[in-house]
């Protein structure tokens, strides 16, 4: 006779391998019916190198999930857009997304929500965050960095991935509003090792989402679109 405990936490398993895989398939299909035109860039030279991922950061260290407790290579992304006539100043964008990160997230793929559950506002450097994602996964950040025109998450324990990653805007010298993510980061674990490391659906979900990203933070600036999205991908490999 199975005992009810373990009828309870197999039929719960059961429903959240049912609510992966229809996520999963769900996103799949807005991934193939809405491919977003970015211009890539794969190279291995890019200016500037890698924060100090050995330095103090805000909050209980012990939780932090950084590079060194990856796996794979370490991949450092950029994805970028540019607009002009924005009605939004480069502080005032980034003081818009970190009131409310889920108007410009692509909530069917990623969003932003307290650790109690309620959707992510007002962010603060300390704050701990859940990004709820399709699939077995859900990543788990923190504030750590908040400027006039940027702001920074670390990746905490049970991520996807193990790293940073910043947002940021500025202003060229044509005078267009940029705003760029740019991230360093390795495989959190083995499966999310398979499917961006030797598989093309990890990389191209999430090169997918980060678009989505900047096409709403440009629609959110009030601004006209001057590029498409662009992404620059560098890998370095242990020991680099």
């Amino acid at each position: 006779m199975v005992a009810p405990g373990r009828t309870r936490q197999a039929r719960s398993t059961v429903r959240r391998v049912g609510q992966w895989s229809l996520d999963l398939a769900t996103t799949l299909l807005r991934y193939t019916a809405q491919r977003i035109p970015t211009y890539r860039r794969h190279r291995e030279q890019t200016p500037g190198g890698p924060p100090d991922f050995d330095r103090e950061l805000p909050g209980d260290a012990a939780t932090l999930q950084r590079p060194g407790a990856g796996i794979g290579p370490l991949y450092h992304r950029s994805y970028w857009i540019f607009v002009t006539d924005e009605t939004l100043s480069a502080e005032g964008l980034i003081s818009t997304i970190l009131a409310e990160p889920n108007q410009v997230a692509p909530i069917e793929m990623a969003s932003f929500e307290t650790l109690d559950g309620e959707p992510a506002r007002d962010l603060q450097v300390g704050d701990e965050l859940i990004v709820r994602l399709p699939g077995p996964w859900n990543g788990p950040i923190r504030v750590i960095e908040r400027t006039p025109t940027s702001f920074r998450f670390v990746t905490l324990r049970g991520h996807m991935e193990a790293g940073e990653i910043e947002f940021r805007t500025s202003v060229d010298a044509r005078g267009f509003l940029e705003f760029r993510i740019e991230s360093w980061a390795r495989s959190g674990d083995p499966l999310f090792h398979l499917l961006y490391g030797r598989l093309f659906i990890g990389r191209e979900l999430q090169q997918h989402m980060w678009a989505q990203f900047c096409l709403r933070v440009a629609r959110v600036s009030g601004g006209v679109r001057m590029s498409n999205v662009a992404s620059s991908t560098r890998r370095l490999e242990p020991g680099r």
